[in-house]
């Protein structure tokens, strides 16, 4: 299976904590340095200074929000295509059974002819090498009926 999603869901809350984190950070710097009790040209340089840098810190905090929407987003493809994946697998599993059925039921009773092209298909399904559980194969698998 690809994508531990529940994992990288961690990371995006973690993400998303860390720029509300860096956002508190900066807010706490420019209110500690407003509230410096020191007035003069050097006191209004500081506190300019101080502000560029919590600027920064913001633009920090907005890359992490970034970071933490793109592997959201990631997530929810890794999801889509995993349900994809099993979908697929299910729907091929119940083919190749329905197939191994008939089979069954031909050797049994000679009686029943089937069509070509059923027989193709049943042959085609019978000998259907499925690739691993979860993996990506899954989705380029070509069938009948699939």
């Amino acid at each position: 299976m690809y994508g531990d999603t529940a994992a990288g869901r961690k990371r995006v809350a973690q993400l998303r904590e860390q720029g509300g984190d860096i956002r508190a950070l900066a807010a706490r710097l420019v209110s500690q340095a407003e509230a410096v009790p020191w007035h003069g040209k050097a006191a209004d340089a500081m506190r300019e200074r101080i502000k560029e840098r919590a600027s920064h810190l913001r633009t920090a905090a907005a890359h992490h929000e970034t970071a933490a929407d793109s592997l959201a987003r990631h997530l929810t493809e890794v999801d889509a295509l995993k349900e994809a994946i099993d979908q697929r697998a299910h729907k091929a599993t119940a083919l190749v059974e329905d197939a191994r059925t008939r089979a069954s039921r031909s050797t049994v009773s000679d009686d029943v002819l089937a069509e070509d092209d059923e027989t193709d298909t049943d042959a085609a399904l019978l000998a259907f090498d499925p690739p691993p559980a979860g993996h990506k194969d899954w989705l380029t698998v070509s069938l009948p009926g699939l």
